[in-house]
């Protein structure tokens, strides 16, 4: 059976890897992408996702521009030194056409889409939440339309890697991640905790360089990415974020650790701005779940994505 998923990212690196994996899964459709404010400006996120699709030869499905900024706070610079200037790896891919770029704003076709897939939408996210939060503000029944919404996002028991508390999606907008992870929908909430592991490596990356145009990209922005890595791993690797994710949505990722618990966002202005508090005390009985919550975070996975990632890109080379 066909998977509906609506894609909401801010289309940097690992978002690009995240959509190329996610076309190249044959039962998964694409059916909207809306890009937010956070590796990159909202705007140039379309922009990036629609260069993105046109490599892929999958330009018809629609991009929306969504949030600029944050709910309430001022906005974070974007992350040009971990993505490039392009939010690209600066890897040269060719101009978008932005005649392409949706005319409805992202709120609207995400609403469009929850209606039209009234009960079978799943959600990606993979940016900072603030167009699902102001979706909720703007209609409390969204929850009551989708099926569950993923989330690239936070770290439970690792340090963060926007601030030594916060990872970097919901450092750049907490109060609207705090929303979105209170709303009652079915949550799996996709941490650092799991996708720092999935790394891909120089060797990942001679390999898909010997593709087609896909894999050459995928090789050349991986490439950028590794140079920001490098210091913080000790190995020149980039972690699959995003992907791991989608891997998550698609069943290709298998949790094994992935209890229901509370989660808070914290909100304050001091330096655990931006941690998700997620409460994992049951971890000495077995992970129960916890009465009344709705977010499931993955702890724990079997491992091995990245060499599925790595087969799924070039087949859409093949």
């Amino acid at each position: 059976m066909t998977v509906s998923v609506l894609v909401d990212c801010d289309t940097g690196i690992d978002d690009a890897v995240a959509l190329l994996y996610l076309l190249a899964v044959p039962d998964v459709e694409i059916v909207g992408i809306t890009t937010v404010a956070g590796n990159t400006a909202a705007r140039a996120g379309a922009l990036n996702t629609l260069r993105v699709l046109a490599l892929a030869g999958r330009t018809g499905i629609p991009v929306a521009v969504g949030a600029e900024r944050p709910l309430l706070a001022d906005p974070l610079p974007h992350s040009t030194h971990v993505h490039g200037a392009d939010g690209m790896g600066d890897a040269g891919l060719g101009e978008a056409d932005e005649s392409l770029v949706d005319p409805r704003p992202a709120l609207r076709l995400l609403d469009d889409l929850s209606r039209e897939h009234e009960g079978r939408l799943r959600i990606l996210a993979t940016g900072a939440l603030t167009n699902l939060a102001l979706a909720l503000r703007a209609d409390p029944s969204l929850p009551s339309r989708i099926r569950d919404v993923v989330v690239m996002g936070g770290a439970a028991e690792v340090p963060g890697n926007r601030t030594p508390a916060a990872e970097a999606n919901i450092a750049h907008d907490p109060e609207a991640a705090q929303v979105v992870l209170s709303a009652g929908w079915p949550v799996t909430l996709v941490p650092l905790d799991v996708t720092v592991p999935e790394q891909l490596t120089e060797e990942h990356c001679a390999r898909l360089a010997e593709g087609g145009a896909v894999g050459r990209f995928v090789a050349a922005i991986s490439d950028h990415y590794m140079d920001f890595y490098t210091p913080i791993l000790g190995r020149r690797a980039a972690p699959q974020h995003d992907a791991l994710a989608a891997g998550v949505l698609t069943g290709e990722v298998v949790p094994t650790v992935c209890p229901r618990v509370r989660v808070e966002v914290e909100c304050g202005n001091g330096p655990a701005r931006g941690a998700t508090v997620a409460d994992t005390r049951g971890r000495y009985r077995g992970h129960p779940d916890q009465e009344g919550a709705t977010v499931r975070v993955v702890l724990r996975t079997t491992g091995g994505f990245v060499d599925r990632l790595v087969a799924r890109l070039e087949s859409l080379d093949a």
